[in-house]
């Protein structure tokens, strides 16, 4: 079992940063464990933002945040981030930091067994 906890949400203006991080305990990453960022604002679905592979080697983005979100990890930590730049409105939800067994970039909630209980982020205009 892993349990997962997220941190690092808050209120931001547009064009602005914020730093969230994924701390894993319980059975910590694996080799195996890919590991991702979802979010889910108001009346919407839950979406998928990013994901990395254990060894950081492979990355991948939904076209919405490509070359604004960076997704990393840190094993020795047992955590995961996103770095989130350039920051608007639309970006205004619920961040849940999500983990699965395998190796390829599942980009459906329905494909991962493990999940945070979210931070908020709300970018102001």
């Amino acid at each position: 079992q892993v349990q997962l906890v997220e941190s690092g949400g808050g209120l931001v203006q547009a064009g602005g940063s914020l730093r969230l991080s994924c701390a894993a305990s319980g059975r910590t990453f694996s080799r195996y464990t890919m590991a991702a960022w979802f979010r889910q604002a108001p009346g919407k679905e839950r979406e998928f933002v990013a994901t990395i592979s254990w060894s950081g080697g492979t990355t991948y983005y939904a076209d919405s945040v490509k070359g604004r979100f960076t997704i990393s990890r840190d094993n020795a930590k047992n955590t995961a981030y996103l770095q989130m730049n350039s920051l608007n409105p639309e970006d205004t939800a619920v961040y849940y930091c999500a983990a699965r067994a395998g190796t390829y970039a599942a980009t459906g909630p329905n494909e991962y067994d493990y999940w945070g209980q979210g931070t908020q982020v709300t970018v102001s205009s």
